[in-house]
C-alpha cells in the first residue's frame, strides 16, 4: 500500500512538472520503475496506459484555459500515434537484458537535453507564418518512436521543436503538444498490449499513476501560466540523469571509484547547470521590467508645464487686409438728420 501511494505521488509530481513544461510526465515515472525493478517494456507500457487517462484530463483542462491550437493537434498527433505504435512493437520484440541500457540511454540523452536547454534563456519573440504539415508530420513521427522505446520522450522532442519555430506563444505548444499526447500515448498502449498482452502491464502502478496525474492536471494547466520553467526543466533534467546513470554504469560494469566520481562529475555539472538556469531567469525578468518601463505611458504629471500667458501678436505681423473690420466703413454711415435736410433744400 506505502509503494502505490508513493507511485501516486510521483504521478501526481510528474503531472504537475509535465504541465508546466509540456515534457517529462513518461520521463519521470519511467524513470522511477525502472529505479524500482521494473522491466523496461512493462514499464513503458505501463507509464503509456496511465497516460491515455493523464492526457485526457491535461487537454480538457488546457482547452477550456485556451492553451490549444487545435490545427497543430490535428498534424502532428496521428503521425506521432504511427511512431509510437512501431516504437512499443520494436521494445516489446526484444530482451529484457537489451532493452534496459537502450531505455536508459534515451532516458538519459533527453535529461541531459533538458538540462542544456533550461540552463540557457527560453525564446518569447515570434515569428509570423503557421506550421507546415512537413515540419509537423515528421516531427510527429520521430517524438512518438522515441516516446514508445524510451518509456517517455514525446515532451522534450516535441515540445522543444515547436518553441524553436517561433510561431506559437509558449503556453499554446505546451497545451497542444499535452493534448496530442492523448492520441500517441493510445497507440503505444495498443502496440504495447500486441507485443506483450495484457499481463506486461502493471495495472496497480497504472491507477496509482494514474490517480495522481488526475489530481494534478487540472492544477498542472494553471500552472502553467506562472511557473518558471527555467528552473523547473533543469531540476527535473537533473534527477533523470542521475537516475540514469546507475542503470547504464550497471549495464556498462562500472564499479570501483569509477561510480562515485561519475556520480560527482553529474552532481557538479547539475549544479552549475541550476545556477546558469537562475541566472538566465533573472536576466530574462530585468529586460521584462525594462521593456515594460520604456513602454509605459508618460503621467501627465511628469510633463512640466508652462502658465506663462502668450505674447501678443504684433499688429505689423499681419496684414490689415487679411483681417476683416468690424466696424462698419465712413461711407456706409447712415446721415444724420441736418444732412438729409440740408440735402433736401436742393
Amino acid at each position: 500500500m506505502r509503494k502505490l501511494l508513493v507511485l501516486a505521488l510521483v504521478g501526481l509530481a510528474a503531472q504537475l512538472v509535465d504541465g508546466a513544461l509540456g515534457m517529462a510526465y513518461g520521463l519521470t515515472s519511467s524513470t522511477l520503475l525502472l529505479l524500482v525493478g521494473v522491466a523496461p517494456a512493462a514499464a513503458s507500457a505501463s507509464v503509456h496506459l496511465a497516460e491515455i487517462g493523464t492526457t485526457l484530463a491535461a487537454g480538457v483542462s488546457h482547452w477550456r484555459f485556451g492553451n490549444v491550437d487545435w490545427r497543430v493537434v490535428s498534424r502532428i498527433a496521428f503521425p506521432g500515434a504511427v511512431g509510437a505504435f512501431a516504437g512499443a512493437t520494436f521494445l516489446s520484440s526484444i530482451s529484457t537484458e537489451s532493452a534496459a541500457p537502450w531505455m536508459a540511454g534515451i532516458l538519459f540523452t533527453l535529461g541531459a537535453y533538458l538540462l542544456v536547454r533550461f540552463s540557457r534563456p527560453l525564446r518569447t519573440d515570434r515569428r509570423g507564418g503557421r506550421l507546415r504539415s512537413r515540419f509537423l508530420g515528421p516531427l510527429g513521427l520521430v517524438a512518438g518512436f522515441v516516446d514508445a522505446t524510451g518509456g517517455g520522450g514525446w515532451g522534450p522532442v516535441a515540445t522543444p521543436a515547436l518553441l524553436v519555430s517561433g510561431r506559437m506563444e509558449p503556453r499554446k505548444v505546451i497545451g497542444s503538444v499535452d493534448t496530442s499526447e492523448f492520441v500517441v500515448a493510445g497507440a503505444a498502449s495498443l502496440g504495447f498490449l500486441i507485443g506483450l498482452g495484457s499481463e506486461g502491464f502493471l495495472l496497480p502502478m497504472v491507477a496509482a499513476l494514474l490517480i495522481g496525474g488526475l489530481i494534478a492536471a487540472p492544477i498542472a494547466a494553471w500552472l502553467v501560466r506562472i511557473v518558471p520553467a527555467q528552473l523547473l526543466g533543469a531540476t527535473i533534467g537533473g534527477v533523470i540523469v542521475l537516475t540514469n546513470a546507475r542503470t547504464l554504469m550497471r549495464s556498462a560494469d562500472l564499479g570501483g571509484p569509477a561510480r562515485p566520481a561519475v556520480y560527482a562529475l553529474l552532481a557538479v555539472a547539475w549544479a552549475a547547470a541550476l545556477a546558469l538556469a537562475v541566472r538566465a531567469l533573472l536576466r530574462t525578468r530585468r529586460q521584462r521590467a525594462l521593456a515594460a518601463t520604456a513602454l509605459a505611458p508618460v503621467s501627465p504629471t511628469a510633463v512640466p508645464t508652462d502658465n506663462r500667458v502668450p505674447a501678443v501678436v504684433p499688429s505689423t505681423a499681419v496684414p490689415s487686409a487679411a483681417v476683416p473690420s468690424t466696424a462698419a466703413p465712413a461711407e456706409s454711415r447712415l446721415p444724420t438728420p441736418a444732412a438729409v435736410f440740408s440735402g433736401g433744400d436742393h
